[in-house]
């Protein structure tokens, strides 16, 4: 229990901001195992996200409760993920060999593609929030609480940190089946892409499913929300490896994000076919 702790703690001083006892570091062994927690760190990101929105929502209209949930998100991990869409979208959009991508993409200024690229992330997941959480004539997010026997803030709840898991899961998956890119040892990520046992995979699948599977309960149609977040997994994993020959930290981070935002997109369809 204590080595699994400190695995905990290794994937969350990693993953975000939150501060962690003294003796963690970034043990490359620990650093290696610490994907398997890498979707139950969404769960305490989305339940900051969620928390921050809710209490906003007593004072502030729905649009700024959003707006500052996605900022405490970006604060909580220290936009870890959407500096690495930045850098995809820099390195991808400007590079047109596997040497001058991660060059780009190695470079901490931001250029026009990334630029563009996270304005029309931020505007798209903000606008797929705001359709789940205040259009209920859209959702029919509180008959489906109801449905629940769930108030509509715990449902919401469960919409966030699934969001959260379920795309780290997709994201981490790609550690699972594709090879590091870079060869050299100068990425932080690299000790994730060494080895991984069946307890790394077992333990992703857990903790990035079960938040969807109770919020499945009464209407199993939303596990197909799985699809299309799988189906963008597969062909930014494909891209990925046409272009660089496996993955990069930032490739993870950008899979992360693209995946929340198809989450999103995906119950807000599925929900009007229900």
């Amino acid at each position: 229990m204590k080595k699994q702790l400190h695995i905990f703690f290794t994937a969350l001083m990693f993953y975000t901001r939150i501060p962690c006892p003294k003796n963690i570091d970034h043990n490359p062994d620990y650093l290696n195992k610490a994907s398997r927690y890498f979707p139950l760190i969404g769960w305490i990101v989305g339940g900051i996200c969620f928390g921050i929105y809710y209490l906003a929502s007593i004072v502030f209209s729905v649009e700024i409760a959003l707006i500052l949930s996605i900022i405490a998100g970006i604060l909580t991990t220290g936009a870890f993920h959407e500096d690495g869409f930045a850098d995809v979208c820099d390195g991808f959009g400007g590079g047109w060999t596997k040497e001058k991508i991660l060059l780009i993409m190695k470079d901490s200024a931001i250029g026009a593609y990334g630029t563009i690229g996270l304005v029309l992330l931020f505007l798209l997941k903000f606008e797929t929030l705001y359709n789940l959480v205040s259009l209920p004539q859209t959702c029919n997010l509180y008959c489906f609480a109801s449905s629940l026997s769930l108030g509509s803030a715990a449902c919401i709840l469960l919409l966030f940190i699934s969001a959260h898991s379920v795309s780290r899961l997709a994201a981490v998956s790609i550690v699972f089946t594709h090879q590091y890119s870079r060869e050299d040892a100068t990425s932080k990520s690299k000790p994730i892409a060494q080895n991984f046992t069946w307890k790394e995979v077992v333990g992703a699948l857990f903790f990035g499913l079960l938040p969807l599977v109770v919020l499945s309960l009464s209407h199993w149609q939303l596990l197909l929300v799985l699809i299309p977040v799988f189906i963008a997994r597969f062909f930014l994993a494909r891209y990925f490896q046409k272009w660089i020959d496996g993955y990069t930290g930032d490739c993870l981070g950008a899979t992360q994000q693209v995946c929340e935002v198809v989450f999103y997109l995906s119950i807000i369809g599925i929900w009007k076919f229900i």
